[in-house]
């Protein structure tokens, strides 16, 4: 391992790691792309493995206090619902074209921007979103499964409950720990958790622990509406990113 490739790993994940403090998520979102580009996506999925985990473990910790927010009665059917999708998305990784669903998924979160800028007053919420968790939860796991990403039908469905920045952060960090903790032991199985790669992320913990507390400060200097905007401004530029094939 020489000095580049841990230069270029902690620029990468250090860059994820303001958007992970800001927001709750955005790490894998920003660094897996720029990190599959120059090593190749098994190299930057395997590296981001420690890294996810270690954020979102932080971030739930952080946010306990939403843990007993009845807002949060979502998560029960929507976690293990995760769990059968990632096992789905793995099964289906050889055989769905990736270009078809990226576009797809592009299209799906350029639409719900569009819908939210026209119907501000939209909200899933109460029944709607214990029932609609399932196929949320389970659609997040396939993508996750089969591409490494899971934020366009996951933090989709989960920015549609309009929640303050303290029970979203810890709503998402509940659904990408449960993601992380069923693909790991996957890709260990499978034999692409390299040592060195574990290594890599466990090392990039550094600039982790500098960047998310300016994300986090960042954060802290916007009002809930302010930060409603963020979040679906980072939809949107994910949608035209995963539409345009960029």
């Amino acid at each position: 391992m020489d000095f580049a490739t841990l230069a270029i790993v902690f620029a990468a994940i250090g860059a994820g790691s303001i958007s992970k403090g800001a927001t709750g998520m955005g790490m894998p979102l920003i660094a897996i792309p720029f990190l599959a580009s120059v090593f190749g996506l098994q190299h930057a999925v395997a590296v981001l493995v420690v890294p996810t985990l270690v954020t979102n473990l932080w971030q739930i910790w952080h946010f306990r206090a939403y843990r007993r927010d009845p807002r949060m009665r979502f998560l029960l059917p929507m976690l293990p619902a995760v769990v059968v999708g990632v096992a789905i998305g793995t099964w289906l990784l050889d055989s769905v074209p990736e270009r078809g669903l990226t576009l797809a998924l592009g299209l799906l979160l350029v639409g719900y921007v569009i819908f939210r800028l026209a119907r501000p007053s939209f909200i899933v919420e109460g029944r709607g979103a214990y029932y609609g968790a399932y196929p949320a939860g389970l659609g997040a796991g396939v993508l996750h499964g089969a591409t490494g990403i899971s934020a366009p039908i996951g933090v989709t469905f989960i920015h549609a409950m309009r929640f303050e920045r303290g029970p979203h952060v810890y709503a998402v960090s509940a659904m990408f720990l449960v993601l992380v903790c069923t693909q790991g032991p996957a890709l260990w199985v499978a034999g692409i958790m390299q040592p060195e790669w574990v290594l890599q992320g466990t090392l990039a913990l550094v600039p982790i622990a500098v960047c998310m507390p300016i994300g986090q400060w960042l954060a802290s200097k916007l009002s809930a509406r302010a930060f409603d905007r963020l979040i679906l401004a980072f939809l949107g530029v994910i949608g035209l990113k995963m539409a345009v094939g960029l």
